[in-house]
């Protein structure tokens, strides 16, 4: 093999790279994507003023025989 990547060398742009893949699948005849891009579609957002600012923690409760049954298998989770 010729090619020698060189560790200051950039990488292609996404797009190149998107188009290197797609052409090495067609030429491997491996099946399609199983995202559709209308998948991405309905992506969730991760814009910062789309969270709650609080979120609250959900609350454990340990009832008595839950407690009793720890202690005899001498759970000891720390």
């Amino acid at each position: 093999m010729t090619y020698e990547r060189l560790a200051y060398e950039d990488p292609d742009t996404a797009v190149k790279m998107h188009l290197d893949c797609t052409a090495c699948a067609s030429e491997m005849s491996l099946p399609r994507p199983l995202i559709s891009p209308e998948a991405l579609d309905s992506v969730p957002s991760i814009e910062y003023d789309d969270f709650p600012r609080e979120i609250r923690k959900p609350e454990i409760t340990v009832t008595d025989a839950t407690a009793h049954l720890a202690a005899r298998l001498h759970l000891h989770l720390d």
